[in-house]
């Protein structure tokens, strides 16, 4: 972590010099070489930062020294950063002459920038030769440990695996082994060109290896394969050094090779046209030039051959080319508790007898990691009375010292091998409490606030938030993912011993503190450097007093910690002292009816959550002061914002449900910088052609009050069509618009052909869509909801839309008919359609699908509701094989207007005609 905080200050000290540059602002004489000079000493502090990470778990001195170096590193990075607020403040000083300019010091030259920091009242020039000082210090106690640099560094310590294993102490992969047996037994479909590949991924501890032992030495697969051979790969991946160990397997002796070229090609000799099974344990490498030079050697084998993998990482999976990967989960709690038992109770039955109720608890701890049973269970097995187990149960499992030797290396080789920038995003998931459900997009969000997502050239922060999110995804640290329709993860969890490792790698820094009256007096001494903290209360107790306590806080997320029946107000001047805070979560807390106006003083913060506050009434004016601000999620039943919000030129996330009230201010438009803008109601001052400039929107949008747009010409002024980025758009409320200037309206609101969702509601006065609704303009179009269409009598040839998945009509009052202009002409209608439903159709009578062509071959689910005059469906409907569910009610007349007889091959079928 203290090597991912001196990168974030390099980084941004370099920014705001750049910045100064391009502004033309002069520093305090002298700083502009204490700023080189601290540059320069934390460059080669970092250089030894490695060895000092790896060090510190096992030399208490070091670990200090490395507290010392984080606690400097904060500090650096706040002066840095209300430097950087400083030249902002200027910048938009004067765009906006209205906007007062920062003080200048009276005893300074006018030409000199000085800003008073709220928390250290020092100007920027005195701060940083203090800092200097301190990490003069800092950089001449290093030398006493004798580092070693990065660029000599030994690897960490990597277990060596063989294939021998102890049958008897394998417990709970039944499930497993059966899968991955079946899998090398699976026939010989396999071309002999072609290498079958199994990769077993999982977390480091979970038994990936203890599975590929069993599957080595099972007995059915001792008689399948003519030639087995396994080698442990570890890190660095050698291809010299693989291939001689896969040699050396073949022949049964050593071999006297030293050239890669005759290795491989008595490999070649070796294998051909027998049945092999290769186990490659503990793969790490993703680089597959070095693959390639092991796979050519493989690819002589017999039909059936097989090679099997473990690694922790998803991604070597995919670059091998995996044919199977197997994903290994966590053990059962009884699964757990039976590894660990028969290791701590072994040839002590009675004592079982007695300590059980214990024993479960502390197998718990264990989170289904078999090697942590196996750590735990190791030491239980000496000691004998109650005592000493309750002592185990009672203790955090990364205090235990078994722990630390035998379980964190293996864990902690997952965290060295990633780069600084990912470590320090991994660290930061110790501000969540165990077992909580994480948002992608909000970690990605709080991993901005706290500037470790510093812009790599041209991608953007927030693609470079992906990155790493699946980066920790692939190495196994994530886990229990949630998914949205098209497969994307949207949330996930850690495992709890993954968790602890992230809180073990940043004590002193990131706290969860249970809030109730106990705690609350202990707050002030004993986090007062903490700089991230998550605050939680069971019983919702109140928000506590003593929160100010916390100045150096970059974190704090208090959500939901006050109780709904609680009349307290927050605490006063809380805004006055956390004046370092990056991230503030304040959602769900009741109480604040009317924010304090000093929240403008927070000039570092960047992430805003006010959510579900439902008594909120609105949002003080000082709130636009915030220039750095970059995430602000406010409640949905706020009214309005702020009318200076024009001077949050770093906003780049709007999240806002703003009902139909709901107004934006005049200006909006300026932020350019937005890439969420979750409604944007046309009313008031805010005109629709405030989203002209807003080309970096992406995500949905839902514009609604349209009806209050005057014509096509203003319309047009949105330029929708430029918004390449926006894939979900939802337009309402086209009102009281004459039928002309509605369908003139609707035209000039043509998004881009890149959209995949659009719903069009309210459009209550012309009798036909725009004709953009084609395939056309709308090629990537997967889902269409048409909604409260009051006078269209004709429906648009949707079934010319080529990727469409989902499509939902409601409440059209006049159709009467649907026919070939709803199917289009192309060759085949609906090609993908799967979804299908009408609702509320109250004139509908007839649907017709002509013979000769195909019609919606993917259909899935088809529901009919509320039609009281259709005569009949389509037979052709009712007979693709594809159709698994099929709901009908309130649909009178369409009872007897087909066969239901003959609906064998529907799974589900709901039929309920009044």
């Amino acid at each position: 972590m203290a090597d991912a905080l001196v990168s974030i200050v390099l980084e941004r000290l370099a920014s705001v010099l750049e910045q100064q540059l391009r502004q033309q602002v002069t520093l305090v004489l002298g700083v502009e070489s204490e700023v080189d000079n601290l540059k320069n000493t934390l460059q080669s502090i970092r250089a030894v930062l490695g060895d000092a990470e790896k060090r510190q778990f096992t030399e208490e001195l070091v670990k200090v020294w490395l507290e010392r170096l984080k606690d400097i590193s904060y500090q650096m990075d706040d002066v840095v950063d209300g430097w950087n607020t400083a030249l902002l403040k200027l910048q938009i000083g004067a765009e906006n002459p209205c906007i007062p300019k920062p003080k200048i010091s009276s005893c300074l030259p006018s030409s000199c920038v000085c800003f008073k920091q709220v928390s250290l009242r020092h100007d920027i020039a005195l701060q940083i030769k203090d800092i200097k000082k301190q990490l003069d210090a800092i950089a001449n106690e290093r030398n006493q440990f004798n580092f070693v640099s990065s660029s000599t560094i030994q690897q960490p310590h990597r277990r060596i695996t063989s294939s021998v294993i102890d049958v008897s102490q394998f417990y709970g992969r039944d499930a497993d082994i059966k899968i991955i047996i079946g899998k090398l037994l699976g026939g010989s479909c396999q071309e002999s060109s072609s290498l079958y590949i199994i990769s077993i991924v999982g977390m480091g501890g979970i038994g990936k290896t203890t599975l590929a032992q069993l599957a080595y030495n099972h007995e059915k697969v001792k008689s399948y394969f003519h030639e087995r051979m396994w080698v442990c790969v570890s890190d660095p991946f050698d291809p010299m050094r693989i291939s001689r160990a896969i040699l050396e397997a073949l022949q049964k002796e050593s071999s006297g090779f030293h050239d890669l070229e005759a290795v491989q090609q008595k490999i070649c000799t070796l294998i051909a046209n027998k049945k092999f099974l290769l186990v490659l344990d503990d793969v790490w490498t993703e680089n597959y030039e070095l693959w390639e030079q092991v796979e050519n050697s493989l690819k002589g084998g017999a039909p059936g051959s097989r090679i099997l993998v473990t690694t922790r990482k998803e991604n070597v999976s995919t670059m091998m080319g995996t044919t199977y990967k197997h994903p290994l989960g966590e053990l059962s709690k009884e699964q757990c508790w039976s590894l660990f038992s028969n290791i701590a109770f072994y040839g002590r039955s009675r004592e079982k007898v007695k300590l059980e109720n214990i024993g479960r608890k502390i197998a718990d701890k264990c989170g289904g990691l078999p090697l942590a049973a196996k750590v735990l269970g190791s030491l239980m097995r000496l000691k004998d009375n109650k005592e000493d187990w309750e002592s185990i149960l009672n203790n955090e499992i990364w205090q235990l010292d078994v722990i630390e030797k035998h379980l964190s290396p293996p864990l902690l080789l997952s965290y060295y091998d990633l780069s600084s920038a990912v470590k320090r995003c991994f660290s930061y998931c110790a501000v969540f409490p165990k077992d909580q459900i994480i948002s992608k997009d909000r970690l990605i969000k709080l991993w901005m606030a706290n500037s470790y997502l510093n812009s790599r050239e041209s991608i953007e922060m927030e693609k470079t938030g992906v990155d790493y999110f699946e980066d920790l995804v692939s190495r196994s640290l994530f886990q229990d993912f949630r998914r949205d329709d098209e497969g994307n993860i949207i949330s996930c969890k850690m495992h709890d011993i993954v968790h602890d490792l992230a809180q073990y790698l940043t004590k002193n820094e990131f706290f969860i503190l249970e809030i109730d009256d106990e705690k609350e007096v202990r707050m002030a001494s004993s986090f007062q450097k903490a700089r991230h903290a998550t605050l939680i209360s069971a019983r919702r107790v109140g928000f506590p007093s003593t929160i100010h306590n916390l100045k150096y806080l970059h974190t704090l997320l208090a959500a939901r910690v006050v109780d709904f029946s609680s009349t307290a107000q927050p605490p006063p001047n809380l805004f006055k002292h956390l004046v370092c805070l990056r991230a503030l979560d304040l959602s769900g807390n009741v109480f604040f009816g009317e924010l304090p106006k000093n929240l403008g003083k927070l000039i570092h913060l960047r992430f805003l959550d006010l959510s579900n506050n439902f008594i909120l009434g609105g949002l003080p004016e000082t709130i636009c002061d915030l220039y750095n601000l970059q995430t602000l999620i406010v409640s949905e039943f706020l009214t309005k914002l702020p009318q200076g919000m024009r001077k949050l030129i770093n906003l780049r996330h709007l999240e806002w449900g703003g009902g139909r009230g709901s107004m934006l201010p005049k200006g909006i438009g300026r932020l350019t910088s937005l890439r969420t803008l979750t409604g944007f109601r046309i009313i008031g001052v805010c005109k629709i052609g405030e989203l002209k400039n807003l080309n970096s929107l992406r995500g949905g949008l839902v514009i609604s009050g349209i009806a209050n747009v005057k014509d096509a010409e203003e319309a047009g002024e949105a330029e929708l069509k430029n918004k390449k980025h926006l894939h979900q758009l939802e337009l309402e409320d086209f009102g009281r618009l004459a039928p002309a200037a509605s369908k003139g309206v609707a035209e000039a609101l043509q998004p881009h052909q890149n959209l995949k969702s659009l719903k069009i509601s309210h459009y209550d006065a012309a009798t036909e869509f725009p004709s953009w609704i084609a395939a056309s303009s709308l090629a990537q179009l997967k889902k269409l909801e048409i909604v409260y269409c009051a006078q269209v009598t004709c429906l648009p040839p949707l079934g010319e839309l080529p990727l469409l998945e989902s499509l939902i009509i409601e409440h059209i009052k006049r159709l009467k008919y649907v026919g070939g202009e709803f199917l289009g002409s192309s060759t085949t209608a609906f090609p993908k359609l799967k979804h299908l439903r009408f609702n509320d159709m109250e004139k509908w009578e007839k649907w017709e699908i002509k013979e000769g062509r195909s019609v919606m071959p993917c259909l899935h689910f088809l529901s009919i509701l509320k039609c009281p005059k259709l005569e009949s469906l389509p037979e052709r409907l009712l007979q693709i094989t594809a159709l698994q569910k099929l709901h009908i009610m309130d649909c009178p007349t369409l009872r007897g207007g087909n066969d239901w007889s003959k609906l064998s091959h529907i799974s589900e079928v709901q039929l309920n005609w009044c």
